[in-house]
């Protein structure tokens, strides 16, 4: 597949803000980059043609389709977002993009499905956002006791692959990628596995779903117990929709919070968002919601969040994430800019990540008042009116994007350089944001 995405190898994009206008009117929250992922990870087991719709058109899964068509995988694009992936007789890992492949760490999820095809093989290290130490031990404890082995190199995972078996595997962590790894591994083991303390997010349910209608049994879907009754073969032609992102969703109820704007956001995955939105209300937010209807992957449920100018206030006990349905951990760097906005003194705890919390003082630069406690938590006081300024964008995306809406609620124009941590998640973000009256131009872009 001929693709023209890999923009960040010969130069730098950047965006010019015009900030301190109100923003108004309607946007639909797009589909899932992480449910894309974990979706064209979970393609690689079906022998047959699978056709997915609802992929975003973003860096991310540009870097993955890349890789994918580097093994011999066909992916065309059918329509602006549906692709239609067929499989070869055999991959071929020696022509693995190895570039690509290093530019994400969805790369690891293919761990799931290659281990079905070859008994040894190996893969490149996986990449993405630099957010401190990464650990893969949740996935190596987990694929160990369904009989692989993984050696870790210095550039590479070396896997060798025993006898497949059904078994019992208590998560060492409650993760969401080593979660979807370990369902791709057992949806082609025949027999029983059991995966306890499994995460329940957005995206390993939508993964559960699609090899549903491979023909895989699993039970438990949407709790921390999964129970996968896995097939010897998976060959059928299957569609299948992507669901729509509650992370995007959030970024833009941030931005109207930060703005102190009334707009409609339509297609949020309410069960994905309830908390942040009971925080939100607690810290004085006004806001009103539809009634709940199905997206097209009939499970999902969405509805539509109207926010309207309020007065906040710091909320008394700290913001914190964790597994769903707890505060969802890419959801976390949202709140920040809002404490910027709320009278009061905010605790945001990120434990997820060693460094990320660090990125968070970049709104510093915008005049917000921020102090670290440590690498995990930051201290925010509020209100503070926001000022333009000129940042390179962190290398980590939810932290990008926030400096962005921070700039979006700061007076005069401000310089957001390279933004291709943001172009790996978050697609047309700056049109899509004019679409509600903000002032965000692109600069450097071919």
């Amino acid at each position: 597949m001929n693709t023209t995405q890999n923009q960040q190898k010969n130069h730098s994009i950047d965006f010019k803000v015009e900030g301190g206008s109100k923003l108004s009117g309607e946007i639909t929250t797009n589909t899932s980059k992480n449910g894309a992922m974990g979706l064209l990870c979970a393609s690689l087991l079906n022998k047959g043609q699978t056709i997915l719709h609802g992929i975003p058109r973003i860096e991310e899964v540009g870097r993955i389709l890349e890789v994918m068509s580097s093994i011999g995988i066909k992916v065309d694009w059918i329509d602006t977002r549906s692709l239609r992936i067929q499989p070869p007789k055999d991959f071929n890992l020696d022509n693995i993009d190895q570039n690509s492949a290093s530019k994400t760490r969805t790369i690891i999820m293919f761990l799931g499905s290659l281990i079905h095809f070859f008994k040894s093989f190996s893969l490149p290290h996986s990449a993405g956002c630099t957010l401190g130490k990464r650990s893969i031990s949740t996935h190596l404890y987990g694929l160990e006791k369904m009989g692989v082995k993984i050696k870790v190199t210095e550039n590479s995972y070396i896997i060798k692959v025993g006898k497949l078996k059904p078994t019992e595997i208590v998560m060492f962590e409650a993760g969401d990628t080593p979660t979807e790894n370990l369902l791709l591994a057992a949806a082609r083991i025949p027999g029983k596995t059991v995966i306890k303390f499994a995460s329940s997010n957005y995206m390993v349910q939508d993964v559960c779903f699609f090899l549903q209608k491979l023909g895989v049994r699993i039970d438990g879907v949407g709790t921390s117990t999964l129970t996968i009754h896995g097939v010897r073969e998976i060959d059928m032609n299957v569609e299948h929709y992507n669901s729509e992102d509650p992370i995007e969703s959030m970024m833009f109820l941030s931005s109207a919070v930060t703005t102190n704007s009334s707009i409609t956001i339509r297609s949020c995955p309410i069960d994905f968002l309830e908390l942040e939105l009971l925080k939100l209300e607690k810290m004085g937010l006004k806001f009103k919601l539809s009634k709940k209807y199905l997206s097209q992957n009939n499970h999902t449920k969405l509805v539509d969040i109207t926010t309207f100018p309020s007065s906040l206030k710091a909320l008394d006990d700290k913001i914190t994430c964790g597994p769903y349905p707890d505060i969802n951990i890419d959801n976390l760097p949202f709140f920040v800019p809002v404490a910027t906005q709320a009278k009061g003194v905010t605790l945001i705890h990120d434990w997820v990540y060693e460094v990320r919390a660090i990125y968070f003082l970049e709104m510093r630069r915008l005049g917000g008042k921020i102090n670290i406690a440590d690498p995990h938590r930051v201290f925010i006081e509020g209100a503070t009116e926001l000022k333009a300024a000129q940042i390179v964008c962190p290398p980590a995306l939810r932290p990008a994007v926030i400096v962005l809406i921070g700039m979006l609620a700061a007076k005069g124009t401000s310089i957001l350089r390279n933004v291709y941590s943001i172009k790996r998640g978050y697609e047309d973000i700056a049109s899509r944001l004019n679409s509600l009256g903000a002032n965000v131009s692109i600069l450097n872009e071919n």
